[in-house]
C-alpha cells in the first residue's frame, strides 16, 4: 500500500478529512475534464488509425465542431494535439498502428488531449477538419503523419535490458474450468481442452519474451475451485490475473471474443466477501489499527485495481482488433464473476470465441490461429505493462489545465 507510514501518523480526523479532500478534488477533475464548467457539449466518439510505417492517418470522429492546437509536434517521440470544446471518450488509451504505437485521450479543462505515442521518428504532415458530408453525419478532425526516416526514438520493448528474475511481475493464467468441469461444448470439443491449449501457448509465448514469471492455475484437466484460483494468485503476489475461457450461445452463428472486467455489483461483493472475519485486514496487508481508516484503503485498492483491469481490457482488445481477431460487437463486458473478485490484483476474463460457431470452434483448435491469437494477448500485456497507470494518466490531466 502507498504511503501507509504517514496514513499511521495521522489522526482518525485528519484521516476522514483527507479522504474527503481527495474526493472533493478527484469530483472536480471531472467534472473540469468533461467540460461541464466551462459549457462544453461535445464528445469525442472514437479514435481511428489507417496507412503504414511511412504515413499513418489519425482520425478523430467528433459529435461537433472543434479547434485544434499542437502541444508537440514528434520531434520528442510524441504528437500531442489539444481540441477545444470536446470531452474525451470513456475508453482513453489503445494500440495505434503504423507510426503510432499507442495513444491517449484525456480531459484538459474545457478541452480534450490526443496524445500519440509514436514507434519511430515523425512529424506532422497536415491536419484538418471535415465537416458532415458525403454520407457521413459526424465531424472528423485528421492528423497525417509521415516517417521523418530518422532511427527511433527509444528502443523497442524486445530491446530492453532483461530485468532479474525478482524484478520480473508474476502472471497468473487462469485455463478455465477442467476436470469434472468441463466447461461448454462444441461441435468437436470441450472448453477445458480449449483453455488449457491456449494457457500453455501463451505461458510459452510471453516467457520466451524474458520479462516475466508466468504461472498457471492448472496445468493439466484438473479442477480447481474458483475460489481456489484467485487465492493461488493473490498468495503468489501476481501482478496480473487472466482467466481464459470460450463462450457459448443458443445461435450458432454468434461469434467473436470479448474481456469482461469486475462490475461494480461485482466489486461491492468482493469488498463484503474480503471484510468477512476478524483477521480481514492482515490477508489484506492493511495496518488493521482502525477499521474505518482500513475499509477506506481498501476501497481505495479496489478502485486502483479496477482501474488498471480496464486498462488490460482495453489493451488487449485493441491488440485483437489489431490482429484482425474477430470481436463481439460490445467486446468489453462487466460482471461479478468470482475469479475477477481480487480487490488487489488487476484481473481478466478473456472469452476467446464462441466454441458453439463452427469458425470460432475451428480457430480455437487449430495451433497456428493458437498461437496468433496467443501472440496478440501478449503484445496486449506488453503494453499493459509499458503504460502508465490510469491514475497516472488522471493526475497527469489535472495537471495540463487548460491549453
Amino acid at each position: 500500500m502507498y504511503g501507509l507510514s504517514r496514513i499511521n501518523r495521522m489522526t482518525v480526523r485528519e484521516r476522514f478529512m483527507a479522504a474527503a479532500g481527495v474526493v472533493m478534488v478527484c469530483a472536480a477533475l471531472l467534472a473540469a475534464g468533461r467540460g461541464l464548467a466551462f459549457g462544453a457539449v461535445g464528445e469525442i466518439l472514437r479514435v481511428r488509425f489507417g496507412g503504414d510505417a511511412e504515413r499513418t492517418r489519425v482520425v478523430i470522429d467528433l459529435d461537433r465542431t472543434t479547434r485544434g492546437q499542437v502541444i508537440q509536434s514528434g520531434d520528442d517521440g510524441h504528437v500531442v494535439i489539444s481540441l477545444s470544446g470536446v470531452s474525451p471518450p470513456d475508453q482513453q488509451t489503445g494500440a495505434g498502428r503504423g507510426l503510432v504505437r499507442d495513444f491517449r485521450v484525456a480531459g484538459a479543462g474545457a478541452a480534450s488531449r490526443i496524445e500519440l505515442d509514436l514507434a519511430v521518428s515523425a512529424e506532422i504532415e497536415r491536419r484538418f477538419l471535415l465537416p458532415p458530408g458525403d454520407g457521413v453525419d459526424h465531424y472528423r478532425y485528421v492528423i497525417d503523419l509521415k516517417a521523418t526516416g530518422r532511427a527511433p526514438m527509444r528502443p523497442a520493448l524486445r530491446a530492453e535490458r532483461p530485468s532479474s528474475p525478482a524484478e520480473r511481475p508474476v502472471i497468473y493464467i487462469d485455463p478455465g474450468h477442467g476436470g469434472r468441469d468441463p466447461g461448454a461444448a462444441g461441435a468437436t470439443s470441450r472448453e477445458s481442452a480449449v483453455t488449457l491449449a491456449a494457457a500453455q501457448a501463451l505461458k510459452a509465448e510471453l516467457e520466451r519474451r524474458g520479462r516475466y514469471r508466468v504461472r498457471l492455475t492448472r496445468d493439466s484437466d484438473a479442477y480447481v475451485g474458483l475460489d481456489r484460483r484467485v487465492a493461488i494468485a493473490r498468495q503468489a503476489g501476481a501482478d496480473l490475473f487472466i482467466s481464459l475461457h470460450a463462450d457459448a450461445g443458443a445461435d450458432p452463428a454468434t461469434r467473436g471474443a470479448s474481456v469482461y472486467t469486475l462490475s461494480e455489483q461485482g466489486a461491492g461483493r468482493a469488498v463484503r466477501e474480503f471484510t468477512r472475519g476478524d483477521n480481514w485486514q492482515r490477508s489484506l496487508n492493511l495496518p488493521g489499527r482502525d477499521a474505518s481508516v482500513d475499509r477506506i484503503l481498501l476501497d481505495m485498492t479496489q478502485r486502483a485495481t479496477q482501474n488498471r483491469s480496464a486498462q488490460l481490457a482495453r489493451t488487449l482488445l485493441g491488440e485483437l482488433e489489431t490482429a484482425d481477431h474477430p470481436l463481439l460487437r460490445r467486446s468489453h463486458r462487466d460482471a461479478g464473476l468470482a475469479v475477477l473478485l481480487a480487490p488487489d490484483v488487476p484481473a481478466v476474463l478473456l472469452e476467446m470465441g464462441f466454441i458453439t460457431n463452427p469458425e470460432d470452434e475451428r480457430l480455437l483448435n487449430d495451433s497456428r490461429a493458437r498461437r496468433r491469437l496467443m501472440r496478440a494477448v501478449a503484445e496486449g500485456i506488453d503494453r499493459y505493462f509499458r503504460e502508465p497507470s490510469g491514475d497516472a494518466q488522471m493526475a497527469s490531466a489535472g495537471a495540463a489545465g487548460q491549453n
